[in-house]
């Protein structure tokens, strides 16, 4: 895990691969110990997404530049986009808080939220065959237990989205995937099934969106919390972004013969590629360095999406 310091009126309690979680110094007391949930009772929190990128459950060096703006440009555009559907922004002059001004250092890169109790879910949704998806399809036919026509191929699209579920392990563990009914043990019925037609309501929309940009939404993962005041099921996290999502290009899907051309992704599937073919995953050992080059492509992989889908094609 990486670590990052303290911001001017914020300290700083918790850090992931890519982003940092910071809460107001004033929620602090001599005895917080940051056991169990690192954000205590803090009614907001400062996300702060970085310039780390991830793969093969390691932080790579060096950083992609920019990152950490665009991923959050593109989070709180997608929650305009959806105005009908909760999120976890939190207003910075809500009188119910006493909020510190966001530092200017990472005021592109931060997300002001109220805190949320996380459901220990990721919500993934799939239009498309590709990824983990197509290994598991064509090892038995079916993915998350949702059985698929026979003869489908790495990249087709899907006769409908499908929701397949996983379990977000703790820290240090593997995420698992997951079946709807374990989803039901885990959360309870009546949660479970929001969770499922509020990812599939969203994923539709945002395709829709992504389409009239003349890109495909292949699949995305979307996190839920319950509000701490009301109990809503609100969304979270990062949403639709590169590093959440698998997205293709529209006209080249249907038009380009090279599979690897066809289903060229905006994210850092560049990055992935160039270390499964370069690093052993020995985990006691650090992986290369990115090459230049690879981080260069990465990055305009990122500002192309961006600029794409705010912009319109």
């Amino acid at each position: 895990m990486t670590t990052s310091g303290d911001l001017d009126g914020w300290t700083h309690v918790y850090s992931g691969k890519v982003r940092d979680l910071y809460v107001p110094d004033a929620t602090m007391t001599d005895d917080d110990t940051w056991t169990g949930d690192p954000l205590g009772t803090s009614p907001v929190v400062l996300v702060v997404a970085s310039d780390r990128v991830s793969a093969f459950d390691q932080v790579l060096e060096p950083a992609i530049p920019g990152k950490g703006a665009m991923l959050t440009a593109l989070t709180h555009w997608w929650f305009d986009q959806l105005p009908e559907v909760p999120n976890h922004l939190a207003h910075p002059h809500d009188d119910r808080y006493e909020v510190p001004a966001i530092p200017a250092e990472v005021a592109d890169r931060a997300t002001l939220c109220r805190t949320l109790d996380m459901f220990p879910i990721e919500c993934v949704v799939r239009g498309y065959l590709t990824g983990s998806g197509y290994k598991e399809y064509v090892a038995t036919g079916a993915i998350g237990g949702i059985a698929l026509p026979d003869g489908l191929d790495d990249g087709d699209r899907l006769p409908e989205p499908i929701y397949t579920p996983a379990w977000k392990a703790p820290m240090g563990q593997h995420d698992e995937n997951i079946s709807y009914e374990r989803t039901v043990e885990l959360v309870g019925e009546t949660v479970a099934e929001q969770l499922r037609s509020l990812s599939l309501e969203i994923f539709s929309l945002a395709s829709e969106i992504a389409e009239a940009r003349g890109l495909i939404l292949a699949d995305t993962k979307f996190e839920f919390g319950a509000d701490r005041e009301v109990g809503i099921v609100t969304l979270a996290d990062e949403v639709l972004t590169s590093d959440s999502s698998r997205y293709w290009d529209l006209e080249t899907y249907l038009t380009a013969t090279a599979h690897e051309e066809r289903m060229a992704s905006f994210d850092k599937q560049i990055v992935r590629d160039w270390l499964a073919a370069n690093w052993d995953r020995d985990s006691s050992k650090r992986p290369p360095a990115l090459p230049a080059e690879v981080v260069e492509r990465t990055a305009e992989r990122y500002r192309m999406l961006l600029e794409r889908l705010t912009q319109g094609a």
